[in-house]
């Protein structure tokens, strides 16, 4: 196996982020789907130990006791305490596959725990990489608002001043687009507070401010190795969950089948009072139950058919999704790269307009457009690098990293 494989790594070598790793261990404690899964693995463990339980004998005590007097004579006791006990014999392993079919039913709801646990890390992850991504659209934006500001107030002393051939449509458009950026603040903002909300929600608590740092300073692991695929999608909770789902529907057949045959039960009874006991065998073999065997094994072999093909398109689309996320990574790696060569080239062209403005060789429209067109960039900028981590998260999740 590769011992690269990104999915083997800790999510606390992950996420590196204290308070990031703080909420995450709060979500573990607290998540209510966590909760409902780990209610589930506690049922399964029940269910295991009635299996196991089915191999040893029942017993029952039935104690009795009498009074009589007759023509009031005397009273007379009699008493008796009889114990008695049933034992089946698994002959041809009903009882072997009942208990298997627990066995692997319990796997299967302790894989099950495990995915929601790997999403549950993931989505906090996700969220909290958000409002990230969001604050700092937030300081791009209040950033450009403020530039557009002091732009229309120059733009209307200029005209006043009747310098550089300003006119009052220039003035009106700085003002409108010192307007729209102002607009768009209000709702980065209740993203936000949408975005708390429901990261509050994930970690089981009220709605709350979530402390956090800035986006720049987030450092995810770079060699995303994936490892050898069949052992990549092994650690995957979801492929354990269709294996197991599999494999209980195999027990569950064999439990089908075994029910045609004959059941041997060795029953006794054993009286304290007069020490008499007495030990029968019994042999039930089914006959003619109006098709209920048959058709109980039919089902039995349908349900097992159809969780062998769910388990391949499980596998299926497990390297799908692997294959997909490191795509997705390498492609936001390659554009982050283009994105700040193109936010250094508009920032040189809006310095550039400004001048020219300046010595009346171009017009404030080029300078707007200018400016408007470095804020867009820088914004995809920054959602670039938050598509880059989430797709590392994703990535992450895919591997079967979070165990």
């Amino acid at each position: 196996s590769d011992t690269a494989n990104f999915g083997n790594l800790p999510w606390r070598e992950v996420f590196t982020d204290p308070q990031l790793q703080s909420l995450i261990e709060t979500g573990l404690k607290q998540n209510t789907d966590l909760l409902s899964a780990a209610q589930n693995v506690k049922a399964a463990e029940a269910s295991l130990m009635s299996a196991r339980l089915a191999y040893a004998p029942s017993l029952g005590l039935s104690p009795q006791g009498t009074i009589s007097s007759f023509d009031k004579n005397a009273a007379t006791k009699t008493y008796s305490l009889p114990v008695t006990a049933s034992w089946q014999v698994d002959l041809f392993g009903q009882l072997l596959n009942a208990k298997r079919g627990a066995q692997v039913a319990l796997k299967q709801t302790k894989a099950y725990r495990q995915a929601v646990q790997t999403q549950v890390i993931s989505n906090i992850a996700n969220m909290y990489y958000t409002l990230m991504m969001l604050d700092r659209q937030l300081e791009i934006t209040k950033a450009t608002a403020e530039i557009l500001k002091k732009n229309a107030e120059t733009m209307e002393a200029m005209k006043d001043a009747a310098m550089y051939n300003i006119n009052s449509a220039g003035v009106e458009q700085s003002k409108a687009a010192y307007a729209q950026v102002l607009a768009s603040i209000p709702d980065i903002e209740q993203s936000i507070r949408e975005t708390e909300n429901a990261l509050s929600t994930l970690l089981g608590e009220a709605p709350h401010a979530i402390k956090r740092g800035v986006l720049e300073a987030q450092v995810l692991p770079t060699e995303l190795s994936a490892g050898v695929p069949i052992q990549l999608l092994s650690n995957r909770p979801d492929v354990k969950q269709a294996e197991y789902t599999l494999a209980q529907a195999f027990y569950a057949t064999n439990e089908a089948r075994a029910a045609f045959y004959p059941a041997l039960t060795i029953s006794g009874n054993y009286e304290f009072r007069h020490s008499l006991y007495d030990i029968v065998g019994s042999l039930v073999q089914p006959l003619f139950q109006r098709g209920t065997l048959k058709a109980n094994l039919d089902i039995a072999k349908a349900e097992q058919k159809e969780a062998d093909i769910s388990f391949r398109q499980t596998i299926i689309e497990a390297g799908i999704e692997v294959n997909d996320a490191l795509v997705a990574v390498k492609s936001a790696r390659e554009k982050a790269e283009n994105y700040s060569k193109q936010v250094k080239h508009l920032q040189d062209a809006v310095k550039s307009a400004q001048l020219l403005m300046k010595h009346g060789s171009t017009t404030y429209l080029e300078v707007l457009t200018a400016q408007q067109t470095l804020l867009e960039a820088q914004v995809n900028q920054v959602t670039n690098h938050l598509t880059e981590i989430s797709n590392t998260i994703t990535l992450y999740q895919a591997l079967g990293g979070g165990r």
